[in-house]
C-alpha cells in the first residue's frame, strides 16, 4: 500500500499485555513511529477505531486446514486456500501443521512449503510437524500405522527439502532415541512435548536438554494429578516453557481454561485452533491425516469417537475464551499475537505493533466483532 495510514480513536494493545487509548501509524507495509510517520511523503489515510479495540494480527502456529484443504495434500493451492482463509478471520500469520504421515508424503509437503508465499493470504511462516515421533499409547487422531522413531536424520532431510521451513517438530519424549533427538535439534527447531505418556521426570528431562513447548495440552498426555504431576507439572516448573490451548469450547472445559491461566500466566499460554479442513465448511464427513471426520456442530470426531481437532479459527476461539470462559481480552491477544510468535522466534517482525514490525493489524469492534483486518498495511475487508 502506498502512501501512509493511521488508525484513530481506539484502544491499542500494548506488547506487555493491555490496552491503551493510542494512534497506530503505519507506511510501506510496516509500523512507523509518529515522528517518522509526519516525516513521511505521500497521501496520509485514515481508520477511526473508536469504540473498539486495534490489535495485532493473531498467528495460529499450529492448525491442520480449513476450508476444504489440509496442510497435508501437500499443494501450494491448499496451502493457497488456507491462508486466504486465515487472513480474512483477522489471523495474519501461520504455520499449518502435519500429521503422522509417511515420510514420502511429508517430502511433498516440504517440497511445496519451500518458498510459498500468498500475496492475498496470511503470512506463511513455516510448519509444524506433529508426527511422526509419537507414542503409539497417545496417537489420538493420528494414524498409528505411520509412527516412527525419534530420527534427526530424517528431519534433516525434510529440512532440506522444505528450504528451512520447519519451525515446530513435535516429540513424545519417552520414546525411543527421544532425548537424543531433543538434544541434537532443540538449538535449529522449537521442540514440543506431545502424544505422549511420559511422567513428571522424563518430561523434565527433556526440557532439560532443549524442548521448549506442551502441544495441545491436557489432550493426548497423562493428566496433571497431585501425585503424578506429569508433563503439565513439568511444564509448569519451567520458565521457558509455553504451552498451547484449544480454547474451541470442547476440547478443554472452561473452569480449566481459567485454572490453566492462573497456573501458567498469559505470558506462557499459545492459544492454537488445531483446526482441520472442515472449519469454516458445513457439517459432514471430512479426512483428516487418511482418517475419516465426522463433524456436527463445533465437534469433529473419528469413527471410534476420538475428537479429532477442531473446526474453530484462532479468533473464534480467542471470542470464546473471552466471551465464555471469562479470560480478559488483553490477556487473550497476548496468548494469539504475541506468545506464538515469541515460541517460533518471529518477534522481530510479528505479534505487537512496536514500531519496524510489519502492519498487521486487526481491528475489533466492542463486541469483538471484526471492523478490519490490514495485512502489511493494505486493508482487507
Amino acid at each position: 500500500m502506498t502512501g501512509k495510514h493511521k488508525i484513530i480513536h481506539g484502544q491499542v494493545f500494548q506488547k506487555e499485555g493491555s490496552f491503551a487509548p493510542g494512534t497506530v501509524f503505519f507506511c510501506n507495509g510496516r509500523i512507523v513511529s509518529e515522528e517518522n510517520y509526519y516525516a513521511a511523503v505521500g497521501e496520509e489515510s485514515v481508520t477511526d477505531a473508536a469504540g473498539g479495540y486495534v490489535i495485532p494480527g493473531l498467528t495460529d502456529i499450529h492448525f491442520h486446514g480449513c476450508m476444504g484443504s489440509d496442510c497435508c495434500d501437500g499443494t501450494q493451492e491448499a496451502f493457497r486456500t488456507i491462508a486466504e482463509y486465515e487472513l480474512g478471520q483477522g489471523v495474519t500469520s501461520i504455520t499449518p501443521a502435519t500429521m503422522t504421515m509417511p515420510e514420502e508424503t511429508l517430502s511433498e509437503i516440504c517440497s511445496a512449503a519451500k518458498d510459498f508465499s500468498c500475496p492475498n493470504g496470511a503470512d506463511f511462516c513455516g510448519l509444524y510437524m506433529e508426527g511422526p515421533f509419537i507414542s503409539a499409547a497417545k496417537k489420538g487422531a493420528q494414524n498409528g500405522a505411520y509412527i516412527h522413531p525419534a530420527d534427526s536424520g530424517m528431519l534433516k532431510r525434510l529440512q532440506d527439502i522444505s528450504g528451512g521451513s520447519i519451525r515446530t517438530v513435535v516429540v513424545a519424549p519417552e520414546t525411543e532415541g527421544a532425548m537424543e533427538f531433543i538434544r541434537q535439534n532443540s538449538g535449529s527447531v522449537n521442540i514440543s512435548l506431545a502424544h505422549t505418556t511420559a511422567d513428571y521426570e522424563t518430561s523434565k528431562e527433556a526440557f532439560s536438554l532443549g524442548a521448549s513447548q506442551l502441544t495441545h495440552m491436557y489432550n493426548a498426555m497423562p493428566p496433571f494429578s497431585h501425585r503424578a504431576p506429569g508433563p503439565i507439572g513439568a511444564a509448569a516448573d519451567q520458565d521457558n516453557c509455553m504451552v498451547e490451548l484449544i480454547c474451541d469450547g470442547i476440547h478443554i472445559h472452561p473452569a480449566v481454561v481459567r485454572a490453566t491461566f492462573k497456573l501458567f500466566g498469559d505470558g506462557k499460554i499459545i492459544l492454537i485452533s488445531d483446526s482441520m479442513r472442515a472449519a469454516g465448511m458445513e457439517d459432514g464427513t471430512y479426512d483428516l491425516g487418511g482418517q475419516s471426520v465426522t463433524v456436527k456442530g463445533n465437534l469433529a470426531v473419528l469413527e471410534d469417537g476420538t475428537i479429532a481437532g477442531s473446526v474453530t479459527n484462532l479468533m473464534d476461539c480467542l471470542r470464546t475464551a473471552v466471551k465464555d470462559m471469562g479470560i480478559p481480552l488483553a490477556s487473550a491477544v497476548k496468548c494469539a499475537a504475541c506468545n506464538p510468535v515469541k515460541a517460533i522466534g518471529l518477534w522481530d517482525s510479528y505479534g505487537s505493533l512496536e514500531p519496524g514490525k510489519y502492519a498487521n493489524i486487526v481491528i475489533l469492534k466492542e463486541d469483538l466483532a471484526m471492523q478490519q483486518v490490514f495485512h502489511r498495511g493494505t486493508p482487507v475487508l
